[in-house]
């Protein structure tokens, strides 16, 4: 009997995917193992809404493909929306759009853009983004963001998830969006700061009860030291970013690696759960492998839990 967590349960396929194939393969291990969703990052593998729109047809059990996150910068209003209101026809309504400022390294050493008063070009951004999503039009002419017109894709509408830890953030994400979607974001932090802010925004806007989804690492192994030495070392860029490093500072940890939930697949279980009784809706489940051996333990672990 499968574990009642009382929160969705999704695979993240990570930010690394290279190719349509490996992600088919690996929705196809996630659906029949029993996950609500399918969810794909974006660095600088293959871009997450044609992913997800390649891969319905293949995987009709899986009940949510979304994306986490897509950058804002580069991409314009209209753009966005066309691109995920396409992904929701080929889908046939189960695309959830995860979106996010992203960090000041990348929006200004990548795309060029400025790095300033991302809180109010994120509020104008949504402000057309949202009524395109919902197929209305937009009409928005703010500091930061020009947009006027509409589409006519026929889709349902896509609800967005914002990438959201700060205050000024988490209050725009329970106002203007269906929710929020959290890395390097432990229980404590998010019973403490992340679900009373946006929950509160929320109802204030007199909205329903935002979704709080967490990407979580799990890895069953029998060296969780090792593991977490091994991931600090990976982690050293993400950890310096601001975003991340307030949240880990808030935790009381050092590095994500800390925030790693590793063990046994009992340990696995009680660390899930943990941050559900915190307030997650949703489980974004990732395995922190360094081995096959790891990664195929770690997925059969999971098959268990999730068939318990």
């Amino acid at each position: 009997m499968a574990v009642d967590f009382g929160a969705r349960i999704a695979f993240g396929a990570g930010t690394g995917v290279n190719s349509i194939p490996l992600l088919r393969a690996e929705a196809a291990w996630a659906e029949s193992v029993g996950f609500h969703g399918f969810w794909v990052s974006q660095v600088f593998g293959v871009d997450p809404i044609v992913a997800v729109a390649a891969l319905g047809a293949a995987s009709p059990g899986l009940r949510e493909f979304g994306t986490s996150v897509v950058p804002l910068a580069g991409r314009h209003p209209l753009a966005l929306a066309a691109q995920a209101r396409t992904a929701q026809s080929a889908l046939d309504g189960r695309f959830t759009l995860g979106i996010g400022t992203s960090h000041q390294m990348v929006v200004e050493g990548f795309f060029g853009e400025p790095w300033r008063q991302m809180a109010q070009r994120t509020a104008e951004y949504l402000g057309a983004l949202g009524p395109l999503l919902r197929g209305e039009s937009c009409s928005v002419e703010g500091d930061h963001v020009f947009a006027e017109g509409w589409l006519t894709i026929e889709a349902e509408p896509v609800p967005i998830l914002l990438a959201a830890m700060g205050p000024r953030m988490l209050e725009i994400a329970g106002r203007l969006t269906a929710g929020t979607t959290l890395g390097s974001c432990g229980p404590r932090t998010i019973a403490t700061h992340i679900a009373p802010t946006i929950n509160a925004a929320a109802e204030l806007g007199g909205r329903a009860q935002p979704r709080i989804m967490a990407r979580v690492g799990v890895c069953v192994t029998a060296d969780v030291a090792g593991l977490r030495e091994h991931d600090r070392a990976q982690n050293v860029m993400y950890d310096a970013f601001p975003s991340y490093r307030a949240m880990l500072d808030r935790e009381g940890v050092q590095s994500g690696a800390d925030l790693l939930v590793a063990g046994t697949i009992d340990d696995v279980v009680e660390g899930l759960a943990a941050y559900v009784a915190a307030g997650v809706t949703d489980l974004r489940v990732a395995i922190a492998a360094r081995t096959d051996d790891e990664r195929e333990a770690t997925k059969e672990a999971l098959a268990n839990i999730l068939r318990r």
